[in-house]
């Protein structure tokens, strides 16, 4: 509130006049929190009247019973470390999709089939920071193959398979910390690819942080994608000790260079929102990739000591598996002359987005009051005539006014993150006067202005950054949803906004709450994903090493004090149902398989005091979970999850006897099957 008196007590020359001729970096930063000081009051105050909607935006949204949304939206959970799926234009909850942190709803991370997928150098790590979801593309566009997303806090990259909105893969990146400008695709998703957001020691070790000019690189990652969507780190570019922020890969004509943002090229290592600030301009970095496989193979990459652990998941066998990676390649911009450039580019810029033709490289600076585009026919006119300010550790800085292709002036303040629809325009975000803008690429003109609800980050348009976005709606990813909806305590969910872009005004048609902080969504039209989605999986092609394919494969085996049971499970009883024999202490593994061939048809088991979550098998999987009894008595298990009008039956029991003692090991199913 004090901040808010001051500001409002000043509001003359607190400007965006004041704020765009500042060349201090303490009174831009004091603008900006008085102008979000204001904005979020005035939005609060204002917000039933400014936020009403037209009669007509039920219908636009209304999707009926029995009826299917026209995309899938997957937007990231940021520290919930998920990935939720939407339906879009009705806003609703069809997944979550857990991926780096343990889920106790579907067992991830809790059964032994995917406890592997959370491995990594540092051990076991369930949990992480989930960012920026990505489509795979062919040609551009969008497939449906696969989505990747990246875990921020402990380096990784995941890959979901959207035949089962299941992850399928986890890689872990070494030479890396903060994990952000990570994991967009190359036109084929050839590679995906992750720059560090801090910059380190390469290779880590003991020196002091005042040594960070000298001792600390930045680390950008180029993980290859296979055709059955398998990653390995392909190369790594060792650039300047910068924090690499955002990235986005060239297409059509820019097809074989990616662009990262970078910001502190000041090299500060402390208080940043102050040091970071200081120069009018710091970089895009566009790296020739298809120049570094090229260097790849002539041998310049340097094979550099850097242990990793790559996690995928069979799915034939339903496990998953962990193989450590010793070394990475790396490349040096000294020893690969032409594999980078930096494009200057105002001020602290944040996001970096490619139109879909591939020429116009868009950056917004977090600090600056205009959009720069920066035309890639220029840059390569720039590379061929040399004509470069100076260079940097081996990279060439071009000038400025020779790669400029336009700017876009004043359209708001806090610009962050640009999407394109199909007609040749613009979509950018402004965070701080929660805003979507709309402009026409090429003339740089300001077409239509928007308010969001509030404090907007990402925004999102189905195929917006690919070369034919789908276009239709947008969505806007707000981090503050402050009386839009029913209290919750002093925390409140994050939010989307629906918009429909299909006419010349963008219209606000939906909100609704979200899973964790999105801090990024993609969306695709269903018909590319709903024909590939698996109904269940075919028994006959189960490889589980513990699976068993019918109840006549039920049974028990003991080896000193590991016990397995082999069960079944199918409408509406386990095999076996009751089970004798075992001892405190044991190790006992129940693999479960469903034997169910019929889709939505999974089951789930809970066993009392399993210091576990439970299992959730899908029709046809096996799975498994790990119990350690610790008391003697007699313990139920139970199915979790509706299965038919017998499901409250479908149980048994679980006898444990004392640690020492020398019980029977015998399990039935009925009272006249004592094996």
């Amino acid at each position: 509130m004090r901040l808010l008196r001051f500001c409002n007590k000043y509001s003359k020359v607190i400007t965006m006049k004041r704020f765009r001729k500042s060349k201090k970096p303490l009174l831009q930063i004091a603008i900006i929190a008085c102008f979000m000081a204001m904005s979020c009051n005035n939005q609060s105050s204002n917000n039933q009247a400014s936020g009403i909607l037209s009669g007509d935006v039920a219908s636009k949204v209304y999707v009926g019973p029995g009826e299917y949304d026209e995309f899938y939206a997957f937007m990231s959970g940021g520290f919930s470390g998920q990935i939720s799926v939407y339906g879009l234009p009705s806003g609703r909850l069809l997944k979550v999709i857990p991926v780096f942190s343990q889920d106790a709803e579907k067992g991830w991370g809790y059964n032994e089939e995917t406890k592997p997928m959370l491995n990594t150098s540092y051990g076991f790590i369930p949990w992480d920071d989930a960012h920026h979801p990505e489509l795979s593309q062919t040609n551009g566009e969008t497939d449906g193959r696969w989505i990747f997303i990246n875990g921020n806090n402990t380096p990784r990259v995941a890959r979901i398979d959207l035949s089962t909105f299941e992850t399928a893969e986890i890689i872990e990146l070494p030479n890396s910390a903060g994990n952000h400008s990570s994991p967009f695709t190359t036109e084929n998703t050839e590679y995906v690819v992750a720059g560090t957001r801090f910059s380190v020691p390469i290779p880590q070790k003991d020196v002091a942080i005042e040594s960070y000019k000298e001792e600390f690189k930045g680390a950008l990652s180029f993980i290859k994608v296979d055709e059955e969507g398998h990653m390995n780190i392909a190369f790594q570019v060792l650039l300047p000790a910068f924090d690499y922020d955002l990235a986005h890969s060239g297409k059509g004509k820019s097809h074989g260079w990616t662009f990262f943002t970078t910001y502190n090229t000041e090299k500060s290592h402390t208080l940043k929102e102050v040091n970071a600030s200081q120069n009018d301009k710091d970089f895009i970095a566009a790296v020739n990739w298809k120049l570094a496989e090229k260097y790849i193979a002539e041998g310049k990459g340097i094979d550099m000591p850097a242990e990793h652990v790559v996690n995928r998941y069979n799915e034939k066998t339903h496990t998953a598996t962990s193989t450590t990676v010793p070394t990475v390649k790396v490349l040096k911009p000294e020893d690969c002359p032409g594999l980078v450039y930096f494009l200057p580019t105002p001020k602290s810029p944040h996001g970096v987005d490619v139109d879909p033709t591939g020429e116009y490289i868009i950056g917004s600076g977090k600090l600056s009051a205009d959009l720069t585009a920066h035309s890639f026919t220029n840059m390569l006119s720039a590379i061929e005539n040399e004509e470069f300010e100076t260079t940097i550790e081996s990279v060439p800085v071009l000038k400025y006014d020779k790669v400029i292709g336009g700017v876009v002036k004043k359209p708001g303040l806090g610009p962050l993150h640009t999407e394109f629809d199909d007609k040749g325009n613009a979509y950018t975000t402004f965070f701080i006067s929660s805003d979507v803008v709309k402009w026409k690429v090429g003339t740089w003109e300001v077409l239509d202005k928007v308010p969001t609800y509030y404090s907007v980050g990402h925004l999102m348009i189905p195929g917006g950054d690919s070369k034919k976005p789908q276009g239709k709606y947008m969505v806007a990813l707000n981090k503050i949803t402050k009386d839009r909806y029913l209290p919750t305590g002093p925390e409140m969910n994050h939010s989307a906004q629906l918009y429909d872009i299909s006419g010349d005004k963008m219209q606000l048609l939906l909100d609704f709450p979200t899973v964790g902080e999105p801090h990024y969504a993609q969306a695709i039209s269903a018909d590319r994903v709903q024909p590939k989605s698996k109904k269940f999986y075919p028994l006959e092609e189960n490889e589980h090493p513990y699976r068993a394919m019918g109840e006549k494969d039920t049974r028990i085996e003991r080896d000193g004090d590991v016990v397995r049971i082999y069960m079944t499970s199918i409408r509406s009883h386990f095999a076996p149902d009751n089970i004798e024999g075992i001892k405190v202490g044991d190790k006992v593994y129940v693999h479960l398989t469903n034997l169910e061939q019929d889709f939505d048809v999974p089951h789930g088991l809970a066993i009392q005091g399993a210091r576990t979550a439970e299992l959730l098998v899908m029709p046809g999987q096996t799975e498994t979970m790990f119990w350690e009894p610790q008391r003697e008595g007699v313990y139920a298990f139970y199915c979790t999850d509706f299965c038919s009008a017998l499901h409250q039956e479908m149980q048994g029991y679980i006898r444990v006897s004392p640690k020492n003692s020398n019980p029977e090991l015998k399990w039935s199913l009925g009272e006249d099957d004592e094996e």
